[in-house]
């Protein structure tokens, strides 16, 4: 009888802890130095970007992302943004300067999180788990990733392809997401 229990318990627990890893069972310290599980977006659809201050798609990127997360945002969709100064040195404030230029020059209003890695043994988990699944790995700044209210990738744009270009895409998540919670209630 005690072998037996303790299989089943073993049994319980390995199943505990295989539970199938996805983008929101990952931590981040946000911007402010907090740390945050990204369980709390669970449910709605999220575009993580691994954003820079200094580069030439900033300007494009930061004002087509603050419109997104305005129109759709934030019950059903939210912009993730991770700096990130790996790609030509072009994120080399402290997270402190890159949330005032962000909110000061672009009224950013969605979340975004300290200074990350995104490649190389370094990176973060979340975008090792983004790279892996999507089998696009970041080769500069302004890389999306469309994910799904259950923390699958939907899709990974480099920066050449514009945030409006994706839209159709997330606004289809976003639709899906809405009326699926309306036939819910």
């Amino acid at each position: 009888m005690g072998a037996a229990v303790a299989a089943a318990w073993l049994l319980l627990w390995a199943a505990a802890f295989a539970r199938e890893q996805d983008f929101y069972s990952f931590k981040a310290v946000n911007i402010r130095g907090k740390l945050v599980s990204l369980e709390k977006y669970r449910g709605s659809v999220s575009l993580v970007v691994n954003v820079a201050s200094e580069c030439g798609f900033t300007d494009q990127h930061y004002r087509a992302l603050q419109q997104l997360q305005r129109d759709l945002g934030p019950h059903h969709f939210n912009v993730l943004a991770f700096p990130c100064n790996q790609f030509g040195q072009q994120e080399p404030d402290s997270n402190k300067e890159i949330e005032s230029f962000a909110r000061r020059t672009y009224s950013v209003s969605f979340p975004m999180f300290s200074k990350v890695a995104v490649t190389g043994t370094g990176a973060h988990p979340a975008f090792k788990y983004l790279t892996q699944t999507s089998g696009k790995e970041p080769t500069w700044n302004f890389w999306k990733y469309l994910v799904t209210p259950d923390g699958k990738v939907a899709g990974a744009w480099d920066p050449t392809v514009s945030v409006e270009e994706v839209r159709p895409q997330i606004t289809a998540l976003v639709r899906k997401l809405i009326l699926k919670k309306r036939e819910d209630l």
